[in-house]
């Protein structure tokens, strides 16, 4: 059940559905990025969106066993 509450994953958007998305990625977003990029051996465009590079903050965490 949705509950609306921060830290319910069934509150959170889709990055696809976000209003903003297809901004550029915010500063920690891609300094966040970069760090587990470099832990996972992979490269990261510099000119990536906000919603792309949540989705992608979400594979490498999974990737790297950090975060969540």
């Amino acid at each position: 059940m949705n509950t609306g509450q921060a830290g319910d994953p069934s509150a959170e958007k889709d990055p696809s559905d976000w209003v903003t998305g297809d901004e550029p990625a915010t500063g920690a977003q891609k300094s966040y990025l970069h760090t587990l990029a470099r832990q996972a051996g992979e490269d990261v465009p510099d000119d990536i969106t906000k919603a792309d590079a949540s989705i992608k903050i979400d594979e490498l965490q999974e990737e790297t066993g950090r975060g969540q």
